[in-house]
């Protein structure tokens, strides 16, 4: 993909049958699912606990067109050809509001949810490199007409937080959002909430980051001097919420945070020897899966395996994280609108195979 600049600030789910939802940790940890499914009844009860959406279904042909990707090898030793073709993922952190665990960790009591972070994941052709790119929550835009689960649609509406599509109309309407906004085609979409991101990072033993400022946010209930520190999941999940007390208590001061803990969850997979312990393997796996909501493309072991197979070339070092480039919407200061052409730039190199 060719490097852009983009660092200026500028729900018809259905649960798989069984006895069993930041953006690169999700991806990461699909790397133990195969092994921790050793016998069958662990297989299904991994199996059993992911959730999906049918996406492609809901929005039929209306859409952006996939990218044709030229065949890629892969390696004449591969006992089977794996996918090598780009791909482009719609990630996103729910900002849950059901649940007692989700409540407890910020989610509110409230019902419904918002898309409290939103990363498009685009893995280059070869799979040997990627791109994070952040959409601020607080993003004005026009928001599709999207299919309801009950039948019927939502109205289309101008000037609107880019988190509202996925208030409205679930991860349907987030796709198709994003897919709107960006002209690029969603091959797939994963969701993880509030408490299955905590239970996977306890999992994991904790992630180590590096913060470059003092943090005290009395809304994320996070107090923390700048410099290195290990976090459990709790804190974790405090930091990627994180906004006021940073910068200038906006939401992109947030993004800077979460795209600094995806790095440092990368690393934290990749140092962690989860094969030597079969039980640390499963409690990280259950997390993961447990968390989980996929699109119908990726509700199995074996298709999350695959794709994380896919995958093995690509490390944290090869990973950019990027913000889609904003500015100050006129019609309000504390919103932004995309800044052009530099978004309009960023989203047509991604268009690319």
């Amino acid at each position: 993909m060719t490097e852009i600049d983009a660092s200026e600030h500028g729900d018809g789910r259905r649960r798989r049958p069984g006895t069993l939802k930041t953006v690169g940790l999700t991806l990461a940890a699909a790397l133990v699912l195969g092994a921790a499914a050793a016998g069958w009844a662990a297989y299904r009860h991994l199996d059993g606990n992911i959730t999906s959406v049918d996406i492609d279904t809901a929005l039929g042909d209306d859409r952006p067109a996939r990218a044709v990707n030229a065949p890629v090898p892969y390696g004449a030793a591969s006992p089977a050809p794996l996918p090598a073709g780009s791909l482009n993922i719609l990630v996103l952190g729910s900002d849950s509001r059901g649940g007692r665990e989700n409540r407890e960790l910020g989610g509110g009591d409230s019902t419904g949810a918002r898309s409290d972070t939103a990363m498009v994941v685009h893995v280059d052709a070869g799979r040997r490199s990627a791109t994070i790119v952040s959409i601020p929550r607080d993003t004005l835009v026009t928001r599709p007409s999207c299919p309801l689960p009950g039948g019927g649609s939502t109205s289309r509406a101008h000037g609107v937080m880019f988190n509202t599509a996925y208030s409205v109309g679930g991860p349907v309407c987030a796709v198709k959002t994003v897919e709107s906004i960006t002209g690029v085609r969603m091959d797939h979409y994963v969701e993880v909430d509030f408490s299955g991101f905590a239970k996977l990072v306890n999992a994991l033993g904790g992630v180590t980051v590096t913060t470059t400022e003092d943090i005290d946010d009395e809304d994320s209930h996070l107090t923390l001097a700048a410099g290195v520190h290990h976090l459990d999941g709790v804190q974790a999940l405090a930091l990627a919420r994180t906004r006021h007390g940073i910068g200038d208590g906006s939401d992109l001061g947030r993004i800077g945070l979460q795209q600094t803990l995806v790095k440092a969850l990368l690393e934290q997979i990749a140092s962690t020897d989860l094969f030597t312990s079969p039980t640390r393997l499963y409690e990280v796996a259950d997390a993961a899966t447990r968390s989980l909501t996929t699109d119908t493309g990726l509700d199995s072991l074996s298709e999350l395996t695959e794709l994380a197979r896919s995958l093995k070339s690509l490390s944290a070092a090869q990973v950019t994280t990027v913000m889609m480039p904003v500015r100050p919407a006129p019609s309000d200061p504390n919103r932004v609108v995309a800044r052009n052409p530099g978004a309009s730039d960023l989203w047509r190199s991604l268009r690319r195979p």
